[in-house]
Formats: structure tokens, C-alpha cells, sequence
């Protein structure tokens, strides 16, 4: 029996916070599929949104219900949907794409123009119940912890970024340990990487790093990358980097350090005004290639096989709370001592 109204935690106005409401229990519409959610995880967007800092300012339109990262069971489906069946363990892809324009029809759904966020510009996962398209709901394989499940949308930004170009035998810089920078550093070890380093300036991140397989960890207030490679004997320069954290800084350094004909993905999203040295990209030969999402859906397959087939994420789970505790969850996230922090909405 599905309930009239439910628990959810709204971004109910400007500012910082978010309040845990009861609401109505969405619709199910035409080609819907109504989740009860099992859990969910805390991504970094969350965290700005709860901050209310200046993209939440300029993206969200309050009053919303927030959150991306779940898993939870298929409670109902809308009209015209087949498929899927009640009790059907699932979670979903973030982005609402059109399916209309180019990029749609020549399956690269990512790069969709029209693309409309889960928990952004519509309600969001942070709830008891949630809708999305038919089109967007993932069926997860039997035997994969949930607690894995919740933070599949993060994990398939890492898997992405990961796999842009081959890692096998090459060495791998990861600028920034943030949890989708740690899973970045798992997938590449797992992946035969023969190298991997990871830069940061938390301890606590790039401790998670070395757990999740990093060869070696560079604390950039006191420690330098270069000797870093001199100790890993990395002589002409990173063959494959993965930008993550955002920091201009950052994705100069990485520039700097790459070999000639290097490769970067960069993931992190750069603040406004970032400048590079173009010379660095034109001279080395490097290839930038910018990454957001998740292939739809070749980047959910793969990452599920990887999973099945042993790669392990448990190291980055670091927090588990109640949602009714949800306060706890962020500030574990404001912190920077945390990797996945899980919200259980069940009883």
C-alpha cells in the first residue's frame, strides 16, 4: 500500500540547510516508474546546495526536494511502462535527457542539451519515494550490497573519467581525493594501471586513496609531486591524468606534469576565470577531453560488471546515518574527514 504523504528533505527556501518535511507522495505519471527508496548517498552537489552557495544561488529554485544517489524497489509503475515488475531492486540514471536531439539519437545522451537533473531542477531522491522516467531506472544485479547501490551515480562519474583512455601499464595522476577521485584510483588499479598518484590536501582523503589502491599519495602542503615521481620512477611524465578537484592550480600542474602525446579527462569543474598555459597542451601534444556523467548507458553496464566481477568500493564508505540524522551526514561531508556518507530511509 503506498502512502498519501511521505519524509523528505526539502530545500525549502534560499540559505543554508535543508528541512525534513512531510509531502506528498508523487504521482506516478505516463512512462513513470515510482521507487521506494532504500538509501541514498550524500553527493558533493548536495553539499552545495545545503551550503546554498553562489551556483546553488544561480541553479536551484526552492521549494525542492534534493539528492541523486539511491537505491531503493520499484513500488509502481505508470501507465504504458513494460519491463519492470513491483519488488524489482533498481536505481536510476540522474539525468532526464530529451531523446529528441542529436547527441540522444546517436547515443551519447550525456552531451544532451535539454538535460534536466534528478534532486535539481526537479524533485529529487532524498525522499521516501521518488518518480523518474522509465527510460532513466537502472535494474541492479542480484548479490550488490545496497550500500554499494546508493552511490552508483557517483561511482559512474568516477568509472567514466576512469576509462576515457587505457590505463593499462601506464602511470595515472589523480588531482583531488575527493570520493569520486578515490574510486577513480580503485578503477585504475583495478584496471592495471602501473602507477597511480594522487594529489590533495587532505590527509584523511588520501589516506582513503591508498586504501582504495593508489600507488602513492602527494599532500600538496608539504610534500612534492616530482619527487614523488622520482621515488615511483615515473622518468618522462604521466601518460594518462584525471583531473578531479576543480582547482586551477590543479589542472596546470597536472599539464605540467604529463609526458608529450599525454592524455587528460578532466572531471572537476573549474571556477570561473581558470586560465591555463595553452603552450603546455600545444607543444606536449596533449589530449583534453571533458567528461560529465555517465554514458547512457554503456557507463552502468560496465561499471556493474566491474563490481560483480570483484572490484571492491566498501573503503570509501566512512559514515551511515538514519535520515532523520541527515545533520550528522553533512556536516560528516562539510568536514572533508568523510569519503560516502550513506542515508538509510528505511524503518
Amino acid at each position: 500500500m503506498i502512502p498519501a504523504t511521505m519524509d523528505a528533505l526539502v530545500k525549502t527556501q534560499a540559505g543554508k540547510g535543508l528541512a525534513l518535511q512531510t509531502v506528498p507522495v508523487p504521482e506516478v505519471g505516463i512512462g513513470e516508474v515510482l521507487i521506494k527508496i532504500h538509501k541514498t548517498a550524500i553527493c558533493g552537489t548536495d553539499v552545495h546546495i545545503y551550503n546554498w552557495d553562489s551556483w546553488s544561488e544561480r541553479t536551484i529554485k526552492p521549494p525542492l526536494v534534493i539528492g541523486h544517489e539511491y537505491v531503493g524497489e520499484i513500488a509502481a509503475l505508470g501507465a504504458g511502462v513494460t519491463g519492470y515488475q513491483a519488488g524489482q531492486l533498481v536505481s536510476g540514471e540522474g539525468h532526464i535527457v530529451c531523446g529528441r536531439c542529436r547527441n540522444c539519437r546517436a547515443g551519447n545522451g550525456q552531451w544532451c542539451k535539454h538535460t534536466v537533473g534528478v534532486g535539481v531542477q526537479r524533485n529529487g531522491a532524498f525522499a521516501q519515494y521518488l518518480t523518474i522516467p522509465a527510460t532513466n531506472v537502472i535494474v541492479i544485479p542480484e548479490g550488490i550490497d545496497e550500500d554499494i547501490v546508493s552511490f552508483f551515480d557517483a561511482y559512474g562519474n568516477a568509472f567514466h573519467t576512469a576509462t576515457m583512455f587505457d590505463v593499462i601499464g601506464e602511470d595515472v595522476l589523480i588531482t583531488g581525493a575527493g570520493p569520486i577521485g578515490i574510486m577513480a584510483a580503485g578503477i585504475c588499479a583495478y584496471n592495471g594501471a602501473r602507477r597511480i598518484v594522487v594529489t590533495d590536501v587532505n590527509d584523511y582523503r588520501l589516506e582513503l586513496a591508498k586504501r582504495m589502491g593508489a600507488t602513492a599519495v602527494v599532500n600538496l602542503k608539504n610534500q612534492t609531486v616530482e619527487e614523488t615521481m622520482k621515488q615511483q620512477n615515473i622518468v618522462e611524465g604521466f601518460d594518462v591524468g584525471l583531473e578531479m578537484s576543480g582547482s586551477g592550480a590543479a589542472l596546470n600542474q597536472m599539464l605540467k606534469l604529463m609526458r608529450n602525446g599525454g592524455k587528460c579527462a578532466l572531471l572537476g569543474i573549474a571556477g570561473p576565470g581558470t586560465i591555463i598555459d595553452w603552450n603546455d597542451v600545444i607543444f606536449k601534444g596533449l589530449c583534453l577531453q571533458g567528461v560529465y556523467g555517465r554514458k547512457m548507458y554503456e557507463t552502468w553496464y560496465k561499471m556493474m560488471a566491474t563490481v560483480e566481477a570483484g572490484l571492491d568500493l566498501s573503503p570509501v564508505i566512512t559514515h551511515r546515518f538514519h535520515y532523520t540524522d541527515f545533520e550528522q551526514g553533512f556536516f560528516a561531508m562539510n568536514s572533508g574527514k568523510s569519503g560516502k556518507v550513506i542515508l538509510s530511509w528505511e524503518d
